[in-house]
């Protein structure tokens, strides 16, 4: 009988190295070597997606591709395209306590009222934790099974009971292959578990969805690779004290990344939110200095979001200027022009911004709408309830179109806005809207002013 081979593998990444070093010339750690049998050629019936390919010429190629599946979820089918593709591996992250768990209870769930067999895999909690609260959020269907588990041939083992159409691992990092060796969580772990998971998809046809954890910075944990063989990463985001969730594609090889999913969090679950700019602005308080609504767009997805600012004056020799839901860049930006073009002055004040609702804003178009919001509180005149401000502001104070302005007004005419201080190039307004187009944001200022004493 031949004597098994043995090799050191790294405890982090799971390379394996002929002789002991004092480090791993893969990952660079120290002392994470120790001695195993050399791995064996058994898994490579996972890693196998299709028969072997001949080539074709690519016109031939085009067309029969597989459908996507409606989850019913809308919110999520919107960003997904209309819905999860047969043989895809989806990847979501997101901060820790933000309702990932949740929201894919919710999405295996609608699978399976659907009429699709689903298995939900957590190796985070207990199965009893895990139907405590679907039963608690309504996610409690005939056709979804459960299972704790963390070892990876013993899910494979389950999805081969369950054929399932829909397979949820919350969450790989917490799966362990026991051939690789390493510990859970690893590198080498996360790497080769997320291999043989789509591996699998790809031979089965099988929706797979999995959790990824994420890091201080907000991007995904473990190995690059984790992204590159999935075919889809989606981002959930939000605040723990607001009650509003994001859903985006960050990569998505079966459509766009340019949706957004808007649900919110109450004690029954997740629920779609079908009107979001009406959300944004349900509690707004008109009339008071400091507050501007502005149209932007979140992918294609035109919403009104009110900027809130206030101005107060300090006698620190460091004036404070706090931000949330902007880049605190732009504001400094914002207030620079401000003072050289507009005549207002910021040195002895501390400067607040906020988007309310717990909305985030990246994009340009609300230069314009925090430019008023910051005036307004400075001069203590409040601008006109019925008017939304839309323009990137440039650093010798002229203002430009932005993308989608179309889009943006069409929005701020149906919920009842009945003026937009746009720049001087910006499109016709739709019916029930006019534009006030200004060149400067001087001229911008004196603009909100005449429309705040008409």
């Amino acid at each position: 009988m031949a004597k098994a081979k043995t090799v050191f593998r790294c405890s982090e990444c799971a390379a394996e190295a002929p002789q002991w070093t004092g480090w791993c010339s893969s990952c660079g750690e120290t002392g994470t070597l120790a001695e195993a049998i050399a791995s064996g050629g058994s898994r490579q019936r996972h890693l196998s997606l299709a028969p072997s390919a001949t080539a074709v010429p690519i016109a031939e190629a085009t067309g029969g591709g597989v459908a996507p599946e409606p989850t019913t979820i809308g919110e999520a089918d919107r960003v997904l395209g209309g819905g999860l593709v047969p043989g895809s591996v989806t990847l979501l992250g997101g901060e820790p306590g933000v309702g990932k768990s949740t929201f894919l209870l919710h999405l295996a769930a609608a699978v399976a009222r659907a009429g699709r067999r689903c298995l939900y895999v957590t190796a985070e909690e207990s199965a009893q934790q895990v139907a405590a609260r679907a039963e608690r959020i309504g996610a409690v269907a005939d056709g979804l099974w459960l299972a704790a588990e963390t070892v990876l041939p013993e899910v494979l083992r389950l999805v081969d009971d369950v054929e399932p159409q829909l397979l949820v691992v919350d969450s790989v990092q917490t799966l362990v292959d026991p051939e690789l060796g390493a510990v859970a969580g690893s590198v080498g772990q996360v790497r080769g578990c997320a291999q043989v998971l789509v591996g699998e998809a790809k031979r089965r046809g099988l929706m797979v969805v999995m959790i990824g954890h994420v890091t201080k910075d907000g991007g995904l944990a473990g190995p690059k690779v984790l992204e590159h063989v999935v075919d889809t990463v989606l981002s959930f985001e939000g605040e723990r004290h607001h009650a509003l969730r994001l859903l985006r594609a960050t990569k998505h090889r079966f459509g766009g990344t340019h949706e957004l999913g808007l649900f919110e969090m109450g004690d029954g679950g997740l629920a779609g939110v079908p009107d979001p700019s009406a959300l944004f602005l349900a509690d707004r308080q008109v009339g008071i200095p400091g507050s501007v609504v502005a149209p932007v767009l979140d992918g294609q997805r035109p919403l009104l979001v009110e900027v809130q600012a206030l101005v107060v004056d300090t006698q620190a020799p460091m004036p404070r200027r706090t931000v949330q839901g902007i880049d605190s860049g732009r504001l400094a930006q914002v207030l620079a022009v401000l003072e050289r073009r507009a005549g207002l002055y910021f040195g002895k004040s501390d400067v607040h911004v906020a988007i309310s609702g717990g909305a985030r804003v990246r994009e340009p178009g609300a230069d314009l709408a925090i430019a008023l919001a910051v005036a307004s509180a400075k001069t203590d005149r409040p601008v006109s309830p019925n008017l939304v401000a839309c323009g990137e502001i440039g650093l010798c104070g002229g203002l430009r179109q932005v993308q989608g302005t179309e889009r943006r007004m069409a929005e701020a005419a149906r919920l009842g806005f009945a003026t937009a201080v746009v720049p001087a190039s910006a499109p016709d307004p739709p019916s029930g809207l006019r534009a006030l187009r200004t060149g400067s944001l001087l001229d911008a200022v004196t603009a909100a002013r005449l429309v705040n004493g008409a």
